[in-house]
């Protein structure tokens, strides 16, 4: 297996160009299924999870075409419902998508229930009560999903979420565009890329108002259009590369393509852990001088602080002056990277849902392994600011959320290589 080899201790300087947001991108491509006509997606992350949602597109009989390396067009004329590839749809969480977009869209949907990052259990239910509210029949066999409409199709109804999931509302707003009648979603997610899906379908002509907001209410329309749409910037990319130039002393990095707004819990953490943070209309530059103070995170739903910055807010709580609490309210089993961090010479204690981090004045070189997508960026961090050199392996995890992270962090004096399992030095070459 391949993995990244990090030398730490060079500060990060120059500009650094964030990509399309990948959880954008999974419900909008998924999405064109409902428009049974020809889509131009923009601003695509190339990262293996989208990847897989292509290729599923293509296996149930969508005609993919790419455009450019981020560009990309998809004719949805010809689908064959409920023909989705187990192997490919198990392997990553938003393969789910495709459940509301074949039930809007023909009134029945399978597919394999998804796999992606291990934080504990993770169950779909909420999507499920929302499907069956809107009218269908869920069942669970053989390790899939099958749902079914009946004659009367979907129609419009009121679902209020217990709990808030981005998954579930963006699943339950794919079912429902195309239902009969008015539905209202209560206590919706309200991420940007709950916002991006939403303004995707009233491109293509749905009627969705709300979006961002604690009620979303769609009305339903028998059919939508083909449009051209741009992938919002990823503000966890954004915040990942904050978070790297806040982990080494002297950096100064600009992170251009960001929508700074979507960034502002991320700023105000690390404003007071010590870092300067300048915004401009469409960048961020961040710049640390000196060493880090010790304060308290505590993971919520957007606008709060995002749960998947947890691991990248830890590696700078690790070497910050005193005692900082992380405290996760988001996934139940979000610290499975601790004990990588410790590793390094990070001194952190587990208390529940809490992590008591004591700042170390450096963290040291180790043989780590990236345990989840966001862990494994976090490692990458950590490395750079480490004494010594910094093995990372199973970067597979890495590659499901992170475009050509090698050659960004190359580019603006990060010192990192990815390595064959041979041993044969990439260099350069893109993740």
């Amino acid at each position: 297996m391949d993995r990244f080899v990090v030398n730490g201790g060079n500060p990060l300087r120059g500009t650094v160009e964030v990509g399309g947001m990948k959880n954008s991108a999974l419900g909008i491509l998924f999405a064109t299924i409902l428009t049974e006509d020809v889509c131009v997606i923009e601003n695509l992350p190339p990262v293996s999870d989208v990847m897989a949602t292509l290729e599923i597109l293509s296996a149930i009989g969508a005609r993919v075409r790419k455009l450019s390396r981020t560009s990309v067009e998809i004719d949805t004329r010809f689908i064959v419902p409920c023909s989705s590839p187990y192997d490919l749809a198990r392997k990553f969480r938003g393969s789910y998508y495709i459940l509301g977009a074949e039930l809007g869209r023909f009134g029945r949907a399978r597919s394999a229930l998804p796999g992606g990052c291990d934080f504990g259990v993770r169950p779909i239910d909420r999507h499920i009560k929302g499907f069956e509210a809107l009218g269908a029949e869920i069942s669970i066999k053989d390790g899939c999903v099958i749902g079914e409409t009946g004659a009367d199709g979907l129609n419009g109804t009121s679902i209020y979420m217990d709990d808030v999931s981005v998954g579930a509302t963006i699943n339950i707003m794919l079912a429902a565009v195309r239902a009969k009648g008015m539905t209202v979603i209560d206590n919706p997610a309200r991420e940007p890329h709950v916002v991006d899906c939403a303004n995707f379908l009233n491109a293509c002509g749905a009627n969705i108002s709300g979006a961002g907001t604690d009620v979303i209410k769609i009305k339903g329309v028998s059919q939508l259009q083909g449009t051209t749409y741009a992938i919002l910037p990823d503000m966890i990319e954004a915040g990942t590369f904050m978070a790297a130039a806040c982990a080494v002393d002297g950096s100064e990095l600009t992170i251009a393509n960001v929508i700074p707004k979507h960034l502002e819990s991320i700023t105000a953490k690390l404003v007071e852990l010590g870092a300067t943070v300048v915004e401009n209309d469409d960048s961020i530059t961040v710049s640390r001088n000196g060493r880090l103070n010790r304060i308290n995170v505590k993971t919520l739903p957007y606008p709060g602080f995002p749960t998947d910055m947890n691991p990248q807010i830890c590696v700078l709580l690790a070497t910050a002056a005193g005692t900082s609490i992380l405290t996760e309210s988001v996934f139940e089993n979000r610290f499975r990277y601790v004990d990588e961090l410790i590793r390094m010479g990070a001194s952190i204690k587990l208390e529940g849902r809490s992590a008591i981090v004591q700042g170390v004045l450096m963290l040291k070189s180790a043989k780590v392994k990236a345990v989840d997508l966001r862990a494994g960026v976090a490692m990458i961090i950590a490395g750079l600011s480490a004494e010594g050199q910094t093995v990372i392996e199973d970067i597979y995890h890495i590659e499901r959320g992170y475009e050509d992270i090698v050659d960004k962090l190359r580019s603006v004096g990060g010192d990192i290589v990815r390595v064959s399992y041979d041993g044969t030095d990439k260099g350069t070459a893109a993740v």
